[in-house]
């Protein structure tokens, strides 16, 4: 049995169906689990921290990233294209991947969120060149090195340029291929009770580089499991023009048709829905996981935020891969999508507060989690602290619910805390040496780009 004691936290942000902030109050810990909030609880603990100080927020949970592109970001070659000629430019990179580039790329962008107030990280992995193994084991095993808590992806990929698609040949692989793997991985690590620490969503490409037999195989096989959907869907005009063009439809209707609506599905981006679709994914309870750094960088657009928030669209927040972000930090995304969408829609924008919360029950419902998303008892104990003494929040006190959106927090946490776990403390890792990790992960990083 292991216990945390946050003792006299300065402002708790409970994120709960009340938005209720709390002060002066303690947080107490058991397994994993908050047990109880409160002022001034008799409980002791194996560890505790003095809390006089810290604003105390729920983990903030990433809904859709890459982890392998973190060994591909910032190339210069790739700076201003847009997506489907950044993609046909970095699949001869991406190629390459094996089961150590997998390993320390998932340590080093988990370990950067980590150290940003993220306690649960969705990956979606769709690149298996063949012959390179358990990858999405490779990725669980980063998580478990790290203690973050992980939903992977079994992605996949069957069109390639041959098939009209973008990717080559050594990257796609057969219905029946990734039907059985699927399986395989569903089976061999998804744990659906509460509290969980790894979780499998299956999740094809994109509808330009995957046939409607995957789509619709993989919703059929999701269901029989249990286990979540999640794709890309309109990110871009161009993939809009391409489903016009092969399908004759729209992006949503075509997947629609397929089975892919529902309030176990969500979609990366989601920029260029219209009306009527805003409207069908409200009522079908579809997600969006927003993404808009990425946005910015490859030109997509502006997702509709503020419309989607208020029709009921689930819509929770996402760094995206690294090599189209350059970054894989959700506390930088939190400033930015507020920004945007103050630029956007003005009074209409989500607030700071909306958009934390858009960042941690938001992206909680995306993932299917009742467990996590709110600081209440009986929720699993994630969470970030950040000492309101830094010089750079002077001022940024009379709001703390607002101001990681509105003043923003530059630099680490001070403690990231998942599963009553401390995995940041005053801003580093707690459970790798970073130093040793950084420079495996640079030599890997070095050898891999070398042989592209």
């Amino acid at each position: 049995m292991s216990t945390l004691l946050l003792k006299n936290i300065q402002t708790l942000v409970t994120c709960d169906d009340d938005d209720r902030i709390l002060q002066a109050v303690d947080l107490f810990c058991e397994d994993g689990f908050i047990r109880a909030i409160g002022p001034r609880l008799p409980q002791s603990a194996d560890t505790v921290i003095d809390c006089g100080h810290y604003w105390c927020y729920p983990g903030l949970i990433n809904t859709h990233h890459h982890l392998y592109q973190v060994f591909s970001r910032n190339l210069p070659q790739v700076q201003n294209m847009e997506l489907f000629d950044w993609l046909t430019t970095l699949y001869e990179i991406w190629k390459g991947l094996d089961r150590n580039v997998i390993r320390l790329s998932s340590l080093t962008g988990m370990g950067e969120l980590m150290k940003h107030g993220c306690t649960t990280c969705f990956d979606h992995h769709y690149v298996f060149p063949a012959g390179t193994g358990d990858l999405i084991g490779a990725q669980f095993a980063a998580a478990e090195e790290l203690g973050i808590r992980m939903f992977a992806s079994r992605g996949s990929m069957d069109l390639s340029k041959k098939d009209g698609g973008l990717p080559p040949d050594s990257v796609v692989q057969t219905v029946d291929e990734i039907m059985e793997d699927s399986a395989r991985v569903i089976e061999a690590y998804h744990d659906p009770r509460p509290g969980s620490m790894r979780q499998v969503a299956l999740a094809p490409c994109s509808p330009f580089s995957v046939s409607a037999e995957l789509l619709r195989q993989s919703a059929v096989l999701a269901r029989q499991y249990g286990v979540r959907l999640h794709t890309h869907l309109c990110e871009t005009r161009d993939e809009e023009y391409y489903m016009l063009a092969h399908h004759g439809v729209r992006p949503l209707e075509f997947m629609a048709s397929l089975g892919w609506t529902g309030p176990d599905v969500w979609y990366a981006h989601g920029i260029h829905f219209n009306d009527e679709e805003l409207r069908e994914l409200a009522r079908t309870g579809t997600g969006v996981a927003h993404c808009p750094i990425s946005n910015m960088k490859l030109s997509s657009g502006v997702a509709r935020v503020p419309e989607m928030l208020e029709l009921g669209v689930p819509v929770g927040l996402a760094v995206d891969g690294s090599a189209s972000n350059d970054g894989s930090s959700l506390m930088e995304e939190l400033r930015v999508a507020y920004l945007l969408h103050r630029l956007h829609a003005s009074a209409k924008a989500p607030s700071g507060y909306q958009v934390l919360k858009m960042a941690t029950r938001g992206s909680a419902r995306l993932l299917g989690r009742d467990d996590i998303g709110s600081l209440e008892a009986g929720k699993c104990a994630d969470l970030f602290l950040v000492d309101s003494r830094r010089l750079e929040l002077v001022g940024g006190e009379y709001s703390p619910a607002d101001v990681l959106a509105t003043v923003g927090l530059r630099g680490p946490v001070d403690y990231t805390v998942v599963h009553g776990k401390v995995v940041v403390k005053e801003g580093r890792l707690t459970t790798i040496d970073e130093e040793q990790a950084a420079a495996h992960a640079r030599q890997c990083c070095r050898d891999y780009l070398a042989k592209a």
